[in-house]
């Protein structure tokens, strides 16, 4: 008897905050996450760009923050022409459309890890927590390719 209620009790805990768990899981989201990748970098380098493409199959949705253990800091950045010169700015979200992409690449949106805390080497990955509006917060590795390579 006690078993019984005790197997119960698991089942209605699991049922009742199973939910919240299974929301901020990407396998359980729209957000899929394709061509994925950062550049190697040199020694002392400071900074780096990361760029991928989100494929959303479902509502809007919002790129608001990323963070890596690789950097300091990740902010969501945007080239854009200002007059005849190209620009850089950091941005506060990056709108994913509804059954829609966004791709993040170099000229555009991109992350910018800013701080490394040592250089990206070719052949190794990077790991960053990508932070959604409503999808949560999703975990990837960036493949480092060599510079030059895309």
């Amino acid at each position: 008897m006690k078993s019984t209620v005790l197997v119960a009790m698991s089942a209605v805990i699991g049922i009742a905050f199973g939910g919240s768990a299974l929301a901020q899981n990407p396998a359980f989201t729209n957000i899929k996450i394709e061509n994925a990748y950062t550049r190697a970098t040199a020694p002392g380098q400071q900074v780096a760009g990361g760029f991928l493409k989100i494929d959303n199959k479902g509502n809007a949705d919002q790129l608001i923050g990323a963070s890596s253990p690789a950097a300091g800091e990740v902010q969501l950045h945007e080239m854009a022409m200002d007059g005849n010169v190209m620009k850089m700015r950091q941005v506060k979200d990056i709108a994913v459309p509804a059954d829609g992409s966004v791709e993040l690449k170099p000229g555009g949106y991109h992350l910018m890890f800013m701080n490394l805390k040592g250089p990206f080497v070719a052949g190794q990955t990077v790991p960053v927590k990508l932070k959604f509006a409503k999808a949560g917060e999703m975990e990837l590795k960036l493949p480092v390719n060599a510079v030059g390579a895309k």
